[in-house]
């Protein structure tokens, strides 16, 4: 069977969207990056009245700058499983 990266890293946002254990802020904004990464790239938007919150993710998105689309896919599915395995 051949390895589907976009097919992997669909499921893993799937399950960790349908998490009811709470995930560590710091770990949320990674995930926060390197989704909008793999799906925006380099891409960086947001609205004119950033509050701290939305400016954190954009901050932690904008770290990210020059991965590739890939790269952060394999980065949030290795994140995200690391959060699953430990929440079992």
């Amino acid at each position: 069977m051949e390895y589907d990266l976009d097919e992997e890293f669909k499921e893993a946002f799937s399950k960790i969207s349908k998490l009811r254990e709470a995930i560590a802020p710091d770990i949320m904004l990674k995930l926060y990056a390197y989704n909008k990464q793999a799906n925006f790239g380099n891409k960086f938007s947001s609205n004119d009245n950033l509050d701290v919150r939305n400016a954190f993710k954009l901050n932690a998105w904008m770290q990210l700058n020059g991965m590739k689309s890939d790269e952060a896919k394999k980065e949030y599915i290795e994140l995200a499983n690391t959060v699953l395995n430990t929440n079992k």
